[in-house]
């Protein structure tokens, strides 16, 4: 037995998916890798489970990263059967884009919307101002609305910035004579979610709202998502600093002494100046010879998108993305960080702190537990923009990974990772959800279709399943230890192995680069 767990969380929903014929289910298995091959063992907390046969590798087409182990001279190669999968007799299909809608907000018609505010309508919402307490990134807020013609149709939006009507719009549809919106909203909920909406004409609901560096107004629709007609618009709120850095993502960096953290800001550097307080926790408490690293900064723009709906309603300011290098750490021993950014006037903006254990010597003797995993979405615990039971798994993967922090070290989440398809306030709700375990532990990324597949963009499949975002958010949110930033493949040492993330939006056939 080699010294090695592999837990696999595997959430899709395949009940919508035309590359799988199996029925819907949520697969979690934990495997042992030097088991006997062709077998999986089930999972343990499964009552009668036996053993089940692994079908042939003919039977499956894999479009995501698969992540290849290398140990003592031997290679053992890890396959996620179920990350985005098709049944050989489907194969035709594997070049066909997702089911229309698979990204909620794509159901909205954001380029036939009208402004026709209604006397009678009204939204507020409380608190207006959020995150007045130290270092609070998520806040709950409570949205009361109404209007004398109520109906099924009508429905919640949640914008960001507040004032997504007036300013030029970038949609290509968008009618000259109607003051089109200029923006996909980050949330929507249906207004008949608070009880007895349509009986009495006003309801109450409440948002999961996170800092994402602008303000806020709430609105009410009716005419349902193929024509919505704006009839009431709340007032703005806005954390009380936008700008504060957030979702630390930690990454394994290019050697095995050098850990990575990168995080989110509104601040760009002739703003404030980006760094990370770090140091090794002392056996007593307290740290030892703390220390600060400077972190570079980066960030696109629309232009840097290849399509609609990036480049149009879906796009969203990114803000500014800061990684740090943690070097010459020592192995095995906990670390404690935080983000900040030092002002012109010298006053400090600190993030939360955080610890994280480096990793143990390249060949020490030693169990490394980790985490694989594809295909998990992201989904809002206020039960906000669900269509058709939307990657609801995701938040049970989430939870189950949180709770379960101490029992592992690592994890490589390889490719489709929130699903945004072109509506970039997604990578911001995705960065949130996944925060209390990039904070703690590496979250190795690979790309996905839908990620990086765009037409005419360099990649391997010439489909639209990224939603013109053609890569960069991913490459940009996330540090990775690539030696070409564009081209998603590298490798990571970690303990006594060797793991190589492979690229597939890239060709990756004998004698291409990768």
């Amino acid at each position: 037995m080699l010294p090695i767990e592999l837990y696999t969380y595997v959430v899709t929903n395949f009940q919508h998916s035309p590359w799988f014929t199996r029925p819907a289910t949520w697969w979690q298995h934990v495997l042992h890798i030097g088991r006997p091959a062709g077998r999986h063992t089930p999972d343990s907390h499964q009552p009668g489970a036996k053993e089940q046969e692994q079908l042939p590798a003919s039977a499956y087409k894999i479009r995501e990263g698969a992540v290849t182990v290398l140990t003592m001279g031997k290679m053992l190669h890890v396959v996620l059967v179920v990350v985005l999968a098709m049944a050989a007799a489907s194969a035709a299909m594997v070049s066909a884009s997702p089911a229309e809608g698979i990204q909620p907000l794509s159901k909205i018609a954001i380029h036939k919307a009208t402004v026709e505010l209604h006397g009678s309508a009204y939204v507020r919402v409380t608190p207006a101002l959020l995150g007045d307490q130290q270092g609070e990134d998520t806040v709950w807020v409570t949205v009361k609305y109404g209007w004398e013609n109520p109906s099924s149709d009508d429905w919640i939006a949640v914008f960001s910035p507040a004032d997504f009507i007036s300013g030029s719009c970038p949609n290509p549809r968008r009618n000259a004579d109607e003051p089109g919106l200029c923006t996909a909203p980050i949330k929507y909920q249906y207004a008949n979610y608070s009880a007895n909406y349509r009986y009495w004409g006003k309801g109450t609901i409440r948002f999961q709202i996170i800092n994402q560096r602008s303000d806020f107004s709430f609105a009410l629709f009716t005419g349902g998502f193929e024509n919505p007609k704006l009839v009431a618009v709340s007032k703005a709120v806005a954390f009380k600093n936008p700008n504060a850095p957030v979702f630390p993502r930690l990454a394994q960096g290019k050697t095995h002494d050098e850990m990575t953290v990168t995080w989110t800001s509104g601040y760009n550097i002739d703003e404030a100046y980006p760094l990370v307080e770090w140091g090794m926790v002392a056996p007593g408490g307290g740290v030892r010879n703390p220390t600060r690293t400077p972190a570079g900064t980066l960030t696109f723009n629309r232009g840097s998108m290849c399509g609609e709906p990036a480049r149009t309603v879906g796009w969203r300011d990114p803000g500014f993305i800061h990684t740090a290098f943690m070097r010459d750490l020592w192995p095995n021993k906990e670390y404690t960080y935080k983000s900040g950014h030092e002002l012109s006037d010298g006053t400090m903006v600190w993030g939360k702190s955080y610890t994280f254990r480096a990793p143990p010597t390249p060949g020490q003797n030693s169990l490394q537990r980790i985490i694989v995993f594809g295909d998990m979405g992201k989904a809002e615990r206020d039960g906000s923009n669900e269509f058709a039971n939307y990657q609801p798994g995701s938040l049970n993967t989430t939870d189950t990974l949180v709770k379960d922090l101490d029992n592992y070290d690592i994890v490589f989440h390889i490719g489709d990772m929130p699903y945004a398809n072109g509506y970039l306030s997604q990578w911001d709700q995705f960065t949130a959800q996944v925060a209390p375990i990039s904070a703690r532990k590496p979250y190795m990324v690979a790309s996905g279709n839908h990620e990086r597949d765009w037409p005419n963009t360099g990649g391997f499949f010439d489909v639209k399943d990224s939603g013109g975002e053609c890569g960069v958010p991913a490459e940009t949110m996330y540090y990775y230890p690539a030696e070409n930033r564009a081209n998603f493949w590298y490798k990571v040492d970690y303990g006594m192995f060797r793991f190589c993330v492979a690229d597939t939006g890239h060709d990756w056939r004998e004698g291409t680069p990768q």
